[in-house]
């Protein structure tokens, strides 16, 4: 299994964000963006403005793409679901 690395993408790393978008034949992302490295390079990014993903096409991504959502939005996935239950009146006969 190799180690993923998930960071928010840096001014050094926006040619290599340029290039993961041409591979994915997307726009390159804008604003602040989270990305996952994998094997020292960057397999997959995510917009933090627009929720856009970019991903290399050449690898298995699913993942990563995962990753990164659940890394930028970390409350929506710890929430516990609502806890179903009946009401009923007190002192009903």
């Amino acid at each position: 299994m190799t180690p993923v690395l998930v960071r928010p993408a840096q001014s050094v790393d926006s040619d290599d964000l340029r290039r993961l978008a041409a591979l994915d034949s997307a726009r390159p992302l804008t604003g602040d963006v989270l990305i996952a490295v994998q094997g020292g390079d960057i397999a997959a990014a995510m917009s933090l403005d627009t929720g856009a993903v970019i991903a290399d096409p050449f690898q298995p991504t699913a993942n990563l793409v995962d990753l990164l959502r659940t890394a930028a939005h970390p409350a929506e996935r710890s929430r516990p679901r609502a806890a179903r239950f009946t009401l009923r009146a007190v002192g009903a006969a």
